[in-house]
């Protein structure tokens, strides 16, 4: 409710605290004659930016300066901004050291201080303050005390202004029954200061006791004096004060008004002179009411009047705030008139006049912006966040102004004071020109190790409704879009923190043996200009699948696919080469072998390897080669029903994935199942022929065709499958034989049936070449009618690899099954590189630990990237020397488990009992006896279950039934029985969890391997993308004094300098230098090993839902549960306080409080546990 003049209560009640005094109107026309007394010295009782504001005007005037800190502020630049600093509160709380009114009185007194400046906020507004400055003889830089007291008590001067008979103003009281008499909402203020703190809204009546809690124990904490009013809340005001100021002799002017709408939580966030689109006649009498009060009181010094200005027009007094205002700044510029250098000279004694100060002489020149730039994330509520500012960098240029408190590069920003970081003002001709000098001043900032308000204020200076000048109050309540933030990239910084933290802590994938990465770099072969010649590519994406199979069968010679890009590494490297190195050579293979079927590159293993130790998106290499590598069709491995995973998905999952892979490049999807379980070939099938992908369905090869022996998977099991696969409708036939098992014998027996059964359908035959027979098996393949073979440059051939694409280039070269491909030089070039390259990832190398291929693959037909990861978990276990008897027991699990076809994920239960026999010293028969007893690996079990399909000839009995006992099993196909994937709901979820840069890849990232791609997320939001690195930066970090350049796009290169490594500290960090750009550079990155001994207060996981974490650093000012205590949703748990703003933690979910880890005056991290709840 608004009342007019006269409408005031007698009862101004319970809060506050005093009864409004009748006010006798004083005169100041006559004049007065007062003694001219020159300042030597100030004080300024304040900290931050607006000490260094007095401190600046003072040295510009020939005043010395002294300074006071807190124990808490010692590296505080003021201190070092004035020619004395001096500790005040010693053994105070931080804001409470500010407050400290006998300390201060004293140190100004030994130090022989003439005059002592407020600045804003703390004791700017304590009447008490300003007496006690008089009465020690001490100048006092404001008005009287008793103007200070009438002011700065809110209540009584709204009483001034009420009896003034000038000014409305809002109701204002606490009655028992204020909020039933005049309704909801209601704002409760502190009477003894403002800037936001002490203020809260109260929307309805159960909000009551919980606010005015909240607004009092701010307002104490800010200003001493917990004393608080309550008014009606106006919704939808535009806030307009006016800058008055006043001397000793009576004079008051005006410097015209300020438009400090742009709030939130009641602060000011963006100020503004003049206020757009305000009507002249209103201007006029907002001046006038302020001059009239100002006169009302006998004010002298700098000043504010108040208003909220309704949607009609009308103007209701709200207060005076009796000191410098944090926006004095952009009336400074719009008038050309130093405020602090009038406040020193009136407090001199000289008069407006004097100082040229008269009021028609004050004109508004141009327009001005300030915007205030905090520590805040606005993502989060304006959360304030505290820590080191790892990186500070200014815009400056054509009128821009800043003012600053402590930012610089290692200034440390607490969680005790205000977070304003700098104060930035823009001038320009009209808003327009302000706001755009603004923008692009913002634009160049720079700060890193806290979050900052900047991206938010910049989508504030680009709203339409902003630059019209039509905001009020709610204005970014009303806008959600000011939220949608974009997001700071931060690249560098992260970069060297990653760099840093692999000095300190070693690689961040697991290292199989010690062995250091080559220091050498592989050389890129000369690639020529221009675009790379026309390949089968083409013929794919002129005719279509089918026309491209046709175009395959037709083609006269052996074509190939290079798997160099793929199963090359996972066989040798562990699947751990890097999208970094792959790149490199893509122009050079794109130029040099256009003639390949297709280029192996993705799918398979790597997809999850990439997030999971590689820390980078399988996605981006995808669509990164695809641009590099345009004219050669890329082929991918599929598991069938489980896409890329080790798991059944639903199957609109498996659709959809497909249906991605295929936007983003993929052309041919190679699909297997590693039973050859027909359901789930299907389904794979169906999802690339969906998405529009050539079809290669796969026959998973094992035993031996030849051998008569051996008849579980003989000719004829084979060639049946074939025709279940050529009746679904494949493209490609293809004969997957994982672990190099094919004999030249058998490869004539088994190919050459094929083609005799289907004469018109392209075969394709992969292989390893484990044993030594890769290429005779290969060159036997295409004699009996295969169309293409796999290999691998000779650099990455043999062994576990396969067969070397140098040595079938040569074989057939002069033949009718030559290959095409251009002169072995050019092969011999793409092999140097991969040999240097291959140094790279000497850790990973299976030559570590595994000296040659072995023949005995035929017996325990182990595939080939199975057979070097085995060899490394045996050497990494200590069981080396016991390999030989590790392939000896996978030889007898294949046979207790009723000799599988083995590939992923098939050959990985095979393994995983092997090492399971090995580790427990276990024979078959011993196993096979004790099995109702014994408790086996957890994918033994689940493959007897039916969780990846229906072997060929059924599950093993009695084997099964003793393992199973009563457990459940799984009838038919295992996917079909899951309910579909909700894409729309999984993206939501992301975006929530990480921000709405989610793609349609990652969410598809997401639903193949969940737990990875958090990890990976958070991976890149604390070290952002490393794929710039080079691949002996990325494992083992640069040594120090290293000199390196690090591309992060074209035409940005960073230019760095490793350093040295600082000592453990006591929060378990080492500080580590680098030299960028050739600026200094430190990061701190805590010691993991080192940490492991030290004690810290937990962190709360953010996917446990019962854990709740502290939103942002802080104290704990009140816990309000017990441990044992029945908590509801929404109820709140604990109180913080964190740069004088206390925030509720509300319980995220109903349920019990099973522990407490935190006590009121705690002091926490964000993240730090507060508590659990358990449902």
């Amino acid at each position: 409710m608004l009342l007019q003049v006269g409408g005031m209560r007698s009862a101004l009640g319970l809060l506050a605290v005093r009864r409004a005094c009748c006010l006798s109107r004083s005169n100041h026309t006559s004049p007065r004659t007062l003694e001219y007394k020159p300042i030597k010295k100030v004080m300024v009782a304040n900290r931050g930016e607006i000490a260094i504001r007095v401190f600046r005007a003072c040295t510009e005037l020939g005043i010395r300066t002294v300074a006071v800190y807190s124990e808490q502020d010692t590296g505080q630049m003021h201190r070092q901004k004035a020619d004395e600093a001096y500790l005040i509160g010693k053994g105070l709380p931080p804001v409470a050291a500010y407050l400290d009114i006998p300390d201060i009185i004293k140190v100004a007194k030994e130090n022989d201080v003439d005059a002592i400046h407020p600045g804003y906020g703390f004791l700017s507004e304590r009447s008490d303050f300003a007496q006690a400055c008089a009465d020690a003889g001490v100048r006092f830089i404001g008005p009287s005390p008793e103007v200070v007291r009438k002011m700065g008590d809110k209540v009584e001067a709204r009483a001034i202004a009420i009896r003034a008979g000038k000014l409305d103003t809002l109701f204002f009281s606490f009655l028992p029954g204020f909020s039933n008499t005049y309704g909801f909402p209601i704002i409760f203020k502190a009477a003894y200061g403002g800037g936001g703190r002490g203020m809260r809204v109260v929307k309805e009546y159960e909000e009551l006791e919980e606010n005015y809690q909240r607004a009092y124990s701010e307002a104490l904490a800010a200003f001493g004096n917990g004393a608080l009013f309550v008014e009606k809340f106006v919704e939808r005001p535009r806030h307009i004060e006016v800058q008055i100021l006043g001397d000793k002799y009576g004079n008051i002017i005006h410097l015209y008004e300020r438009d400090c709408s742009i709030q939130r939580r009641h602060q000011k966030v963006v100020e503004m002179a003049p206020a757009v689109q305000l009507d002249p006649h209103l201007r006029d009498r907002l001046t006038a009411d302020s001059v009239n009060l100002a006169r009302q009181v006998g004010y002298e010094n700098a000043g504010t009047v108040e208003f909220l200005v309704d949607k009609h027009g009308r103007h209701y007094f709200i207060e005076v705030n009796s000191r410098l205002q944090v926006e004095h700044t952009v009336t400074e510029q719009i008038t050309d008139v130093d405020l602090v250098h009038a406040q020193l000279h009136v407090c001199e004694g000289r008069s407006l006049p004097e100082l040229g100060l008269k009021q028609d002489k004050i004109r508004i020149n141009g327009f001005a912006i300030q915007c205030r730039v905090t520590t805040e994330d606005p993502a989060r509520g304006f959360q304030p966040d505290t820590g080191r500012l790892e990186v500070f960098r200014t815009g400056e240029g054509m009128g821009i102004r800043l003012d600053s408190a402590s930012a610089f590069q290692g200034a440390v920003i607490s969680p005790h004071y205000d977070s304003l970081l700098v104060k930035v003002i823009a001038s320009g001709n009209d808003l327009p020109a302000a706001a755009a000098k603004m923008n692009r001043a913002l634009a160049e900032f720079r700060v890193r190790g806290v979050k900052t308000n900047i991206p938010f204020l910049q989508n504030v200076l680009s709203n339409d409704q902003f630059l019209y000048g039509t905001v009020d109050t709610q204005f970014i309540d009303e806008n959600q879009e000011l939220f949608n933030l974009k997001p700071v990239q931060n690249r560098a910084q992260k970069l060297l923190h990653y760099l840093g933290h692999v000095m300190v802590n070693g690689p961040t994938t697991p290292i199989p043996v010690k062995a250091k990465p080559s220091s050498i770099d592989p050389v890129i072969p000369p690639i020529p200009l221009g675009e790379p010649p026309v390949g089968f590519r083409e013929v794919l994406l002129r005719e279509g699948p089918e026309g491209f199979a046709k175009a395959v069968r037709a083609h006269k010679g052996l074509l190939l696919m290079d798997t160099t890009f793929r199963d090359a590494h996972q066989s040798l490297l562990a699947t751990r080469v890097r999208t970094h190195d792959l790149k490199q050579v893509a122009p050079f293979v794109a130029h040099n072998f256009s003639n390949l079927f297709s280029v192996e590159n993705w799918g398979g293993a790597t997809f999850d390897v990439a997030m999971r130790f590689l820390c980078e998106c399988p996605w981006k290499r995808l669509q990164e080669l695809r641009a590099l590598l345009p004219n050669v069709p890329f082929q991918m491995l599929l598991r069938g029903a489980n896409a890329v995973g080790y798991t059944n998905y639903p199957d609109n999952a498996v659709f959809k994935f497909c249906e991605v892979a295929k936007e983003n490049g993929m052309d041919i999807f190679r699909v297997f199942d590693s039973l050859n379980y027909l359901p789930n070939l299907m389904l794979g099938m169906e999802a690339a022929g969906a998405a529009g992908g050539v079809v290669e369905a796969s026959i998973s090869y094992t035993g031996d065709v030849s051998d008569p022996m051996r008849q579980k998977y003989s000719l004829d099991y084979y060639l049946k499958l074939a025709d279940e696969l050529v009746r679904a409708g494949t493209h490609i036939l293809n004969v997957k034989d994982m672990a190099g098992l094919l004999k030249p014998e058998s490869s004539r027996m088994l190919i050459g049936a094929l083609r005799d059964r289907f004469p018109d359908m392209p075969i394709h035959v992969h292989t390893h070449d484990t044993a030594g027979a890769g290429v005779a098996a290969m060159l036997a393949c295409a004699e009996a009618g295969a169309d293409i073979v796999d290999v691998a440059v000779d650099s990455m051939a043999g062994m576990t690899s396969q067969p070397s694409m140098g040595a079938i280039v040569a074989c057939t070269k002069g033949t009718k099954f030559n290959t095409g491909l251009p002169s072995n030089s050019n092969v011999y070039d793409y092999s140097e590189y991969w040999e240097v390259a291959r140094g790279l990832y000497a850790p990973f190398d299976c030559t570590a630990t595994m000296k040659s291929g072995n023949a005995d693959v035929y017996e325990n037909e182990i595939p080939g990237g199975q057979y070097t990861n085995l060899h490394f978990q045996a050497h990494s276990m200590g069981l080396g020397h016991k390999f030989k008897e590790v392939k000896k027991s996978y030889t007898e699990a294949n046979k207790l488990l009723g000799d599988l076809i083995k590939v992923t994920p098939s050959s990985k239960i095979v393994g995983d009992l092997a090492q399971f026999m090995v580790q427990n010293s276990l024979t078959r028969a011993e196993v096979e006896e004790r099995a109702d007893e014994l408790s086996f690996p957890l994918s033994v079990v689940e493959f007897l279950q039916g969780h990846i399909g229906i072997p060929h000839g059924g599950f093993p009995e009695p084997f099964r039934s003793k393992v199973l006992k009563n457990m459940p099993r799984v009838e038919g196909r295992p996917g079909a029985s899951l309910p579909s994937m909700d894409f729309q709901a999984l993206e939501k979820q992301l975006r929530e969890t990480h921000g709405d840069d989610i793609t349609p890849e990652d969410v598809m990232s997401a639903a193949m391997y969940p737990k990875v791609f958090q990890e990976f997320k958070e991976f890149t939001h604390q070290f952002g993308p490393v794929d710039c690195l080079n691949t002996r930066l990325f494992l083992d970090g640069p040594k120090i004094a290293e000199e390196f350049e690090v591309e992060l796009e074209r035409g940005k290169t960073l230019h760095i300098k490793a350093l040295a490594l600082g000592d453990l500290n006591k929060a378990g960090q080492r500080e580590v230098f680098f030299e960028l750009n050739g600026a200094l550079r430190s990061v701190l990155v805590k010691d993991t090993v080192a940490m492991k001994e030290m004690h810290f207060h937990p962190k709360a996981l953010k996917d446990v839902r019962g854990q709740v974490g502290a939103p942002m650093p802080g104290k704990v000012v009140e816990v309000k549960v017990k441990q044992g205590q029945t908590v509801e949703k929404g109820q709140p748990l604990c109180v913080l306080s964190a740069m004088k703003m206390e925030t509720v933690v509300n319980s995220p979910l109903s349920g019990t409080v099973v522990k407490i880890y935190v006590n009121a005056d705690s002091s926490l991290e964000g993240d730090d546990l507060i508590l659990e709840i358990t449902e």
